[in-house]
């Protein structure tokens, strides 16, 4: 099976496979909700395994493709280190994870609001104006209280991935 889009073809996804992504997703989202602690502790490994492995899949790349060696072996280093320390302290790395995601989210409020406001001075209108000032209000607000944030993340990701995993499965049963 083929859709056509714009004249190129490309593979259409079973709506079976978006099924078992919504239902995954709904779980992931239940769990996070249930037991916050035990759900990051293990979804936090599981990241760790990811990076260790991607990051000797991305040496071993090297040998395969030398094109952008330097950036590869890099990236490669930074998942098997990043890997190790998460692997090697599970009750630590939760929070320095889930710090350094609020603090990726905080800077990206900041930079997207500040070109938000920008945007709209030179007459993007009051939509980006807005946008950019709550951007930029969300992003101090992050920066203000990161533990805080941070403690309260397993929370606001369970709850995006039931809202998420209920609207793909609803979508997955429409596909169908």
């Amino acid at each position: 099976m083929t859709a056509t889009v714009a004249g190129s073809s490309r593979p259409e996804i079973p709506w079976w496979l978006i099924l078992i992504e919504g239902i995954s997703l709904l779980i992931l989202g239940i769990l996070l909700l249930a037991s916050p602690a035990m759900t990051t502790l293990w979804v936090v490994r599981f990241v760790g395994y990811y990076w260790l492995i991607a990051g000797i899949f991305k040496i071993i790349s090297i040998f395969m493709d030398s094109s952008g060696w330097g950036w590869k072996l890099a990236g490669g280093i930074l998942g098997i280190i990043a890997g190790l320390f998460v692997l090697g302290q599970p009750l630590v790395a939760p929070l320095i994870v889930g710090a350094s995601l609020v603090i990726i989210l905080a800077v990206q409020g900041l930079v997207f609001g500040a070109v938000s406001l920008v945007q709209a001075f030179r007459g993007g209108g009051w939509g980006p104006g807005i946008l950019g000032a709550i951007s930029i209000l969300f992003g101090f607000m992050f920066l203000s209280n990161v533990w805080g944030y941070t403690l309260a993340l397993p929370w606001a990701i369970g709850l995006m991935a039931v809202i998420g995993g209920v609207i793909t499965i609803i979508n997955a049963f429409r596909m169908r």
